[in-house]
C-alpha cells in the first residue's frame, strides 16, 4: 500500500467562531505564508465550540490554503476536491457540476455539504439541474483557505451533512493586502483575479474581489465553454466584545457541459472511433445546436416554441447578501449566521442516451412505419443533412458507419433561500472534567421554480456533430416524409413544470467533554423538521398534428391539471466520538455518526413521487502522528447506506421468468482506509500525498415476491473504485531573493464498473502532472501542466443505460474521458 499524504493547515471553526480581540486574529492574506510543518498540528478545525489543534480532532478533518490551492492548480472545485483522502471525483464534465463521492455513498454528491462562512448558500444539497456545492461555489483569490470535514461532527452542523466543504473568505485587517492573477491556458484559458483587504476605520475593516474568465474549453464544442465570474466583498466592524460582518456575493457565470461520448464501435469494440471524434478534444456539442426549437402544447392548447442555445450551457446567476454577529462579553460566546440568496438557472445541455447504431439498421427499424404514415411508395429510408428538405444526402459509411441519438434539454428554475444559525456556546468546569457545550437553531426558508423539456436529436458519430434527417424515400428517390424535422428525433418526451415551497427548523447540541488532559469525549445532536407545500402540472400524450413527420407523434403536453402536495418529514443525527492522546504527538480517536436524509423538496413538485428517507451511518478508527518534519493520519472507515433502491434483471419465482428488471431494496456498504500525511526529508524536498484503499460492494438486496439478487449481492458499487489517490514530490530551491519550487503530481484511480452486474468495466488510470514556480518578494510565475503523457482514462459510463446491461463489452466504450495534456500559466503579484 502506497504512503499517502495530504495538506493540512489552520482553519476556522464551521459552527462557530470564537470571539477575537481584533482582526489579526483572524484576518489573513489569501496569499499568506506557508506555515512551518512544525507547525501545522497547531490548528483550529470546523465542527467544534473551540479552537483546537487538528491533532485533538476526534474525527477526519483537512483544510488547504489559498496558497496551496494554487500549487495544486485545480481546474475545478471537484478537481480541488480530489486532493483530500475518502473523495472520489470524477471531474471531467467541465468546470463546474461534477461528481464528487464520498467513502462510497453511491450518489452524486455523496452528501458533502458545502458551505460559505459557516453557512450553505442555498439549503438542500440540489435544486432543479444544479447542486449547492461546487454548482455554485467558485475559488478564487478571495478565498483564503477551504476546510474539508469528513464524517464526525458534520450532520451536527450541516444539515443532511455526510460531510462539510466550508469556503472561508479572507477578510481586512489594519494592513492593506491584496493580490492579482492572471491565468492563462492553452487550451483558449484567460481569467484575471484580484482581491484587497484593508481598514476602512479604526475598528472597520473590508475585503474584496472576484475573477473574470474566458475559457474555449479542453473539448472543442465550436463556441467558448466557460464565460463569466464573481464578485464577493464583505464589512466587519469590531465592537468591546463582539463584532459584525456583512457580506455579498455576486455570481453570473456560463458553463457548458460535456457528457459521455462514443470510443469505440460497438459493432467491433476494438474499432476505435478516434478519427472521428476525437478521444482527448471531441465532443458531442455542436454549432449545429445553437437554434434548437423546441415545441410543445399548453394547457390551453396552444403551441408553444423554445428556441434555445447549447453554447448558453449552464447560466448560474444569483446575489447572496449575508449578516454575521458574535458576542462573547459574557460566560457564553453567541454567534448569529445568516443569508438570503436570490437566482436563476438556465440550462441547456446534449445528453447521452443509447449507444450508436449501425446507419442502415437504424434507418430500416423505420421502414413499415415510415410506409404506415406516409404510404406505400416508401420504397427505402436514406439520411439527410437535416434542413435540407432531403436534397443533401449524407451517407454515415462514408465515415464510421454509425449514428446516433442524443437528448436535448432545456431546464429553467428560479430558486430563493434564506438561512440563518443562531448559537451559544460555553465551557465550564466541572469535578468530572471541563465542558464545551455548543447549543443551537437553525431554520431555512427556501424553494424553487422548475421547467423541463427534453428532445431527442439525430447526429452523425463526428466532433461537432451535424443533425441529421432520416427521410423516406420513393424508388424514384423523391422524398415523401419524414422521420425527423430538421434533426429533431422525437419532440418533446419529457415537459415538466412544478413550484415548491419549503421551511424547515433545527435545534442541535454538541458537547465536548474533557475527562482528562488526554482522554476527550464528543457527542452531538441535532432534530429537523420540514414543511414542504407545491404543486406540479400534469401532461398528457399528444399528436401535435404535422403529417410530414414522425417526430411529433407522441409528444408530451400540458393537460391543465395539476398534483398538489404537501409534504412534512422530520430527521434525527447524530454523532459521538472519544479521543486519546498517548502522547502530545501519538493519539488515537474512534467516532461514529448518522445521518438521516430527509427527501429533497422537489417531491413536492413532481407527479407521484416516490418519497424515500436514506440513512448513512459512518464509523471511523483513527491514529494520527505529528513530528517535527512530517505527520501521519491513519483512518479506517465503515459506511452504510440504507436503502439503496436498485433494479435488475433476475429470476422471478412468481412469474417463472429471468428476462425482466425486477426492483430490490438493499444496502450499499464500503469499509476501507483513508491515508493522509506529509514528509519533508530536508529544507529542499517533501513529499505530500492522499490515498483511499475501500471495497464498496451493494449488500443484503431483496425483493418483495423473493427475486434472486445473488448476480448483484457483493459487487462493486458502480463507479466507485477500490484505489484512488495521488503523491506529490516537491523540490524547492532558494537562490537569494528567488525562491524557486518544482513539483510532480502523480494521480491514481483504480478499475471500476458502469453496471451492477460489473460486466463492463471503467480500467484503472494513472496521470503525471507538472508545476514550475518561481517567486521574488511579490511576485510569481507559475507553469502547471496537467496529464502530460496523454494517458487515456474514462470516467461516468453512459448513465442513462448502462446499470443494467452494460455496455455489451468487457471495457467501457462509451464515457467522458480525462482531458488532455494541458497547461496553464500563473502570474500573480501580492501587496
Amino acid at each position: 500500500m502506497a504512503i499517502a499524504i495530504a495538506f493540512a493547515a489552520p482553519v476556522l471553526s464551521n459552527a462557530q467562531e470564537a470571539a477575537v480581540a481584533g482582526p489579526e486574529a483572524t484576518a489573513t492574506s489569501a496569499s499568506g505564508e506557508r506555515d512551518k510543518v512544525s507547525d501545522l498540528d497547531a490548528v483550529v478545525v470546523t465542527g467544534s465550540a473551540r479552537t483546537q489543534r487538528r491533532f485533538d480532532a476526534s474525527y477526519a478533518v483537512n483544510s488547504l490554503t489559498a496558497e496551496e490551492v494554487q500549487k495544486l492548480a485545480p481546474k475545478s472545485y471537484a478537481d480541488l476536491l480530489g486532493n483530500v483522502p475518502g473523495i472520489h471525483v470524477e471531474s471531467t464534465g467541465g468546470e463546474v457540476q461534477n461528481i464528487t463521492r464520498l467513502r462510497g455513498i453511491p450518489t452524486d454528491r455523496g452528501y458533502i455539504i458545502f458551505q460559505q462562512d459557516g453557512l450553505p448558500l442555498y439549503h438542500e444539497i440540489d435544486g432543479h439541474f444544479f447542486n449547492s456545492g461546487e454548482g455554485m461555489h467558485r475559488f478564487d483569490v478571495m478565498n483564503q483557505r477551504v476546510e474539508v470535514v469528513r464524517g464526525g461532527p458534520a450532520p451536527i452542523y450541516a444539515s443532511g451533512g455526510a460531510a462539510i466543504v466550508n469556503n472561508i473568505l479572507a477578510e481586512g485587517g489594519d494592513q492593506t493586502k491584496g493580490k492579482a492573477q492572471l491565468t492563462l491556458g492553452d487550451t483558449g484559458l484567460y481569467r484575471g483575479e484580484v482581491y484587497q483587504s484593508g481598514a476602512l476605520s479604526e475598528d472597520t475593516y473590508y475585503a474584496v474581489g472576484g475573477f473574470l474568465r474566458h475559457h474555449d474549453g479542453y473539448r472543442d464544442n465550436g463556441f467558448p465553454n466557460d464565460q463569466g465570474g464573481q464578485l464577493r466583498a464583505n464589512l466587519k466592524h469590531y465592537m468591546e466584545d463582539s463584532w459584525m460582518k456583512v457580506s455579498a456575493t455576486f455570481v453570473d457565470d456560463h458553463n457548458v457541459f460535456y457528457l459521455p461520448i462514443p470510443i469505440a464501435d460497438p459493432r467491433d469494440p476494438s474499432v476505435s472511433l478516434d478519427p472521428y471524434l476525437d478521444y482527448f478534444t471531441g465532443t458531442m456539442n455542436s454549432p449545429s445546436l445553437r437554434n434548437v426549437n423546441l415545441k410543445y402544447l399548453d394547457s390551453a392548447g396552444v403551441m408553444q416554441s423554445l428556441h434555445r442555445d447549447l453554447a448558453d450551457g449552464r447560466h448560474m446567476r444569483f446575489g447572496n447578501i449575508g449578516f454575521q454577529y458574535e458576542n462573547s462579553a459574557g460566560d457564553w460566546v453567541v454567534s448569529l449566521k445568516s443569508g438570503y440568496t436570490k437566482g436563476k438557472l438556465s440550462f441547456d445541455a446534449l445528453y447521452s442516451t443509447t449507444n450508436p447504431v449501425d446507419g442502415n439498421t437504424f434507418a430500416n427499424s423505420y421502414l413499415s412505419r415510415a410506409q404506415g404514415a406516409f404510404g406505400a411508395d416508401v420504397a427505402s429510408m436514406g439520411y439527410a443533412l437535416a434542413g435540407s428538405n432531403g436534397a443533401t444526402a449524407y451517407d454515415p459509411y462514408s465515415a464510421s458507419g454509425l449514428v446516433m441519438s442524443a437528448q436535448y434539454r432545456a431546464i429553467e428554475s428560479e430558486f430563493y433561500s434564506a438561512q440563518a444559525d443562531l448559537s451559544a456556546a460555553r465551557r465550564f468546569e466541572t469535578a468530572s472534567g471541563a465542558h464545551d457545550l455548543n447549543i443551537g437553531v437553525y431554520t431555512a426558508f427556501y424553494g424553487t421554480t422548475a421547467f423541463t423539456a427534453y428532445q431527442d436529436m439525430l447526429l452523425e458519430v463526428a466532433g461537432k456533430p451535424r443533425t441529421l434527417d432520416l427521410v423516406a424515400y420513393s424508388a424514384q428517390g423523391a422524398p415523401l416524409g419524414y422521420v425527423t424535422d430538421n434533426g429533431v428525433l422525437r419532440y418533446t418526451t419529457t415537459l415538466n413544470a412544478g413550484e415548491v415551497d419549503a421551511k424547515m427548523f433545527a435545534v442541535y447540541v454538541n458537547d465536548t467533554w474533557e475527562i482528562t488532559d488526554r482522554l476527550k469525549l464528543d457527542a452531538g445532536l441535532r432534530h429537523e423538521r420540514y414543511s414542504y407545500d407545491g404543486y406540479a402540472q400534469q401532461t398528457v400524450s399528444a399528436d401535435l398534428g404535422d403529417a410530414d413527420t414522425l417526430a411529433d407523434d407522441t409528444t408530451r403536453r400540458f393537460s391543465g391539471a395539476t398534483q398538489t402536495h404537501n409534504i412534512d418529514p422530520s430527521v434525527t443525527n447524530w454523532t459521538v466520538g472519544l479521543n486519546y492522546d498517548f502522547t502530545a504527538t501519538f493519539g488515537a480517536y474512534g467516532r461514529a455518526s448518522h445521518v438521516e436524509i430527509a427527501p429533497q423538496s422537489s417531491v413536492a413538485r413532481s407527479i407521484d413521487p416516490t418519497i424515500v428517507e436514506t440513512k448513512t451511518d459512518q464509523y471511523e478508527l483513527g491514529l494520527k502522528a505529528t513530528f517535527d518534519r512530517a505527520y501521519l493520519y491513519l483512518t479506517a472507515f465503515y459506511t452504510k447506506f440504507d436503502p439503496l433502491n436498485a433494479s435488475f434483471v433476475a429470476y422471478n419465482p412468481v412469474t417463472g421468468r429471468n428476462d425482466q428488471s425486477v426492483p430490490f431494496i438493499g444496502t450499499a456498504v464500503s469499509k476501507g482506509v483513508e491515508i493522509d500525511g506529509m514528509f519533508r526529508a530536508s529544507d529542499w524536498f517533501s513529499l505530500a500525498g492522499a490515498v483511499t484503499v475501500s471495497d464498496p460492494q451493494y449488500r443484503n438486496l431483496q425483493n418483495s415476491a423473493g427475486a434472486d439478487p445473488s448476480a448483484v449481492n457483493g459487487n462493486q458499487i458502480v463507479r466507485e473504485p477500490k484505489l484512488y489517490g495521488n503523491i506529490r514530490p516537491t523540490f524547492r530551491f532558494l537562490a537569494g531573493n528567488d525562491e524557486i519550487e518544482a513539483y510532480l503530481r502523480y494521480d491514481f484511480v483504480g478499475k471500476a464498473y458502469v453496471d451492477l452486474f460489473n460486466r463492463t468495466a471503467l480500467p484503472s488510470y494513472q496521470t503525471l502532472g507538472l508545476g514550475l514556480s518561481w517567486k521574488r518578494g511579490p511576485w510569481g510565475v507559475q507553469l502547471v501542466g496537467d496529464n502530460l503523457t496523454d494517458e487515456k482514462g474514462l470516467t461516468e459510463g453512459n448513465t442513462r443505460t448502462d446499470a443494467l446491461a452494460g455496455q455489451g463489452s468487457s471495457e467501457a466504450i462509451y464515457g467522458r474521458p480525462l482531458f488532455g495534456r494541458n497547461f496553464r500559466l500563473v502570474l500573480s503579484r501580492s501587496w
